[in-house]
């Protein structure tokens, strides 16, 4: 799973959950304002998410 967190105006933050790599990063170059693009992976079958 991809995200894009984007932080705009100082105040408003908003969230983008993309399936492939290849959709986020489309996205992430239309985005207007400061983005992070965060991948996110699953170690095991429980519901642990780790951030990389």
């Amino acid at each position: 799973m991809w995200i894009i967190t984007v932080f705009s105006n100082g105040e408003n933050i908003k969230i983008f959950e993309f399936d492939t790599e290849k959709e986020a990063r489309e996205a992430f170059h239309h985005i207007q304002g400061y983005k992070i693009l965060t991948e996110m992976v699953c170690l095991e079958p429980s519901s642990s998410l780790v951030a990389i």
